[in-house]
């Protein structure tokens, strides 16, 4: 195995901190167009690197990147959709844009169909460039303000007990105090002071936002049965109501 390979095996992103959000990597061993590509993006306003190669690039980044990628098809060691698809299974929202000289219906479909944010056949203006970077862009920043309000509402959830997530998802369910306190047989008082402390912990100020809350929630996979509580009565009785 080639050191290119071992280095896509083993060093690619995760999530990390944030960069400039307007950066551009430039993947192509082609010299002359690599550079010539980053000329022409550093004179419009954005900031660039340039590889030859996927392990170049790999080994330059242990941390999740930031910006948006241009690259070709056919690299020396991994190709360009062997990194889209790592990108993929690794759940990272980098957009990939690809500059190639491969005009194939098959080829171009594959990338689409692997997440590539677009697809441009060389020779390619750079005001066509400049206007896909800009989008991708664009797409990077809101997918990233998304990821951190995500991880954010995970972690708050996380600190609700078990018993405090019965009630969260009982109140969600259209469930009076009354139903959830019978459900999990405690009183409807008890009840009461849970709801209280859950939406503490929350930072919600009442039912709409805890809706809001549980569908963003059910999209990344946070619900009841994940938690084990189809069955509220069973789960409060296992973990005790002094939670």
């Amino acid at each position: 195995m080639g050191s290119d390979q071992r280095i896509f095996q083993q060093g690619l992103p995760s999530h990390g901190a944030d960069t400039s959000s307007r950066m551009v990597h430039v993947i192509d061993d082609d010299r002359v167009f690599r550079t010539s590509m980053q000329r022409m993006l550093d004179l419009r306003g954005f900031a660039t690197a340039g590889y030859e190669s996927v392990g170049e690039f790999l080994l330059a980044h242990g941390g999740e990147v930031i910006g948006c990628i241009l690259l070709d098809i056919a690299l020396p060691g991994p190709s360009g959709l062997d990194l889209l698809r790592a990108f993929v299974e690794r759940g990272s929202c980098t957009p990939v844009v690809f500059v190639t000289a491969r005009d194939d219906v098959v080829t171009s479909v594959e990338a689409m169909k692997c997440g590539a944010f677009d697809y441009v056949v060389k020779p390619v203006s750079i005001e066509r460039v400049v206007h896909i970077v800009q989008k991708a862009l664009e797409v990077d920043v809101a997918l990233r303000a998304k990821r951190r309000g995500l991880s954010d509402l995970r972690a708050r959830f996380e600190q609700l007990t078990q018993v405090e997530r019965a009630v969260f998802f009982g109140i969600v369910g259209n469930r009076l105090n009354k139903q959830i306190a019978a459900e999990l047989g405690a009183c409807e008082r008890t009840i009461k002071t849970r709801r209280a402390r859950m939406m503490e912990k929350l930072n919600v100020a009442g039912v709409p936002d805890l809706v809001r809350m549980a569908a963003a929630l059910k999209a990344v996979g946070y619900t009841a049965e994940r938690f084990g509580l189809t069955k509220a009565p069973a789960q409060a009785q296992a973990h005790g109501m002094s939670r």
